[in-house]
């Protein structure tokens, strides 16, 4: 791709639509922005650009069309596929001070927010007024409500819940050419032409910048019961996963650790934990709603379940301590495998009755070409996030080789009826592996759609294909 290379006068004509505490050519924030949590990847923008309302971004998409120069928009920089990395330099495009809860609708159980808010602090803002909004990715704490729709997010508590396309009714949309549209309506249901709205969730910022979201909520259930499952191996943990759907109890959250992951989080995040030399595998289940009763019923449910599917011992969380430490085990177990070496992060999604098949031959690629491997996630959907540690290969081998060992692992995906990605995307690191599930004609049919939207092609350019 051909752009403009960002010129003083660009910079001037920049300067005439954002005041200057609103912009920054500074080296040292350059390359602040020019990194999110991808592994070991630097981009430099050649300028940063951080818009207070709407239509500033509106004028800035207009002149940048108008003058070839590649945007890229960003949230918290918490992205794990490189979706935010400007590639191509240019203007990066942060939405960091659109950070305003605007609504929470109690009569309709909706809310209209920035995509700047933290995902965990508007959590916070709706659980104040009674309601729940479930989807809680494990960075909560620090991205953006944003990149969340940028991604098609999820976290734990889809299984019950569902992702974040069955919250998102509406965004207030900037595209390329600078116009403003809302992408639907507000609304339960929508069957009015294309849906837009559905179509930009999970577009990583490649079609258009989403300005406001409208989300919908539901009744914070009230009471929840954690139970923490432990297994010989990581097949017999991942079989049991199914079978508590089949027995009829869909958990609201169901998570599976493997115990080299827990060892680490054990040692990096201090965290008491009584770990059996025996145990392999943990399942993490939590069952929630308003009838406890009915909540044990459940956890009969499924501790039979556990039972007959080889766990060896079912502790259940006590106290309000025992559940924070059990959920902050896991979901720092990604910054804790981090800690230990050079890493990289795979998030396939399979059916989960599959599951047991995936990790198996995870493990047997992994002995093929010489890396490790440590595997968590959310098994109660079929997501498991895949840390290849580079351990003992060679730097050589860890450049030239692995590669190859993930196009297997995606391959495998594939053929047990999976994708590439559940929940982190394509970004940047996952392009060149899309034709593993995609064919020609699904690729060329998605670029047309970008062509549509961005004729000139400025928008997130080198993301997805």
């Amino acid at each position: 791709m051909l752009f403009a290379k960002l010129t003083s006068a660009h910079i001037e004509e920049i300067s005439k639509i954002v005041d200057s505490a609103s912009y920054t050519v500074n080296q040292e924030e350059l390359e602040k922005y020019g990194k999110d949590e991808t592994e070991d990847l630097l981009f430099l923008p050649e300028i940063v650009v951080k818009p207070t309302n709407t239509d500033q971004i509106s004028l800035l998409l207009k002149y940048c069309n108008e003058h070839h120069i590649p945007v890229t928009p960003r949230g918290g920089g918490t992205g794990l596929s490189g979706a935010a990395l400007p590639i191509y330099g240019g203007l990066l495009l942060s939405m960091e001070k659109f950070n305003n809860i605007l609504s929470i609708d109690t009569e309709n159980l909706q809310a209209t927010v920035e995509p700047g808010v933290i995902t965990e602090v508007f959590m916070n803002a709706v659980e104040e007024k009674g309601l729940f909004y479930p989807v809680d990715p494990s960075s909560k704490g620090s991205c953006f409500i944003g990149g969340n729709v940028a991604h098609g997010s999820g976290g734990p508590r889809v299984v019950k819940y569902g992702t974040i396309r069955e919250y998102i009714l509406n965004l207030e949309v900037v595209l390329p050419n600078g116009d403003i549209i809302w992408t639907g309506a507000n609304t339960l249901k929508y069957a009015s032409g294309y849906n837009l709205t559905q179509l930009l969730i999970g577009s990583e910022g490649t079609l258009g910048i989403v300005t406001k979201i409208v989300t919908k909520l539901i009744p914070k259930p009230q009471q929840n019961v954690l139970m923490l499952g432990s297994f010989l191996s990581n097949e017999a943990a991942c079989a049991a996963v199914s079978a508590i759907f089949r027995a009829g109890v869909t958990p609201s959250a169901l998570e599976f650790m493997e115990r080299r992951g827990v060892e680490w989080v054990i040692e990096f995040d201090d965290i008491k934990f009584d770990l059996k030399p025996e145990i392999e595998a943990f399942l993490m289940i939590e069952i929630d709603g308003n009838d406890l009763d009915e909540i044990f019923k459940n956890c009969e449910v499924i501790n039979s379940v556990l039972e007959q599917n080889g766990c060896t011992e079912v502790l259940f969380a006590d106290t309000a301590q025992q559940k924070e430490d059990i959920w902050r085990m896991r979901r720092t177990m990604a910054e804790s495998v981090k800690s230990n070496s050079i890493y990289k992060e795979e998030d396939t999604v399979v059916p989960r009755a599959a599951l047991p098949k995936l990790i198996n031959g995870i493990k047997q690629i992994g002995i093929k070409y010489g890396f490790e491997s440590v595997c968590y996630g959310h098994a109660g959907d079929g997501n498991l996030h895949i840390n290849i540690i580079k351990g003992g290969m060679s730097d050589e081998d860890w450049n030239e080789k692995l590669k190859f060992g993930i196009v297997e692992i995606f391959e495998l995906t594939v053929a047990l009826g999976g994708t590439i990605s559940g929940e982190h995307g394509i970004g940047y690191v996952q392009k060149d592996y899309m034709s593993i599930k995609y064919s020609p004609i699904h690729i060329q049919l998605m670029k047309g759609i970008k062509s549509i939207f961005d004729p000139n092609g400025i928008l997130n350019p080198g993301k997805i294909f």
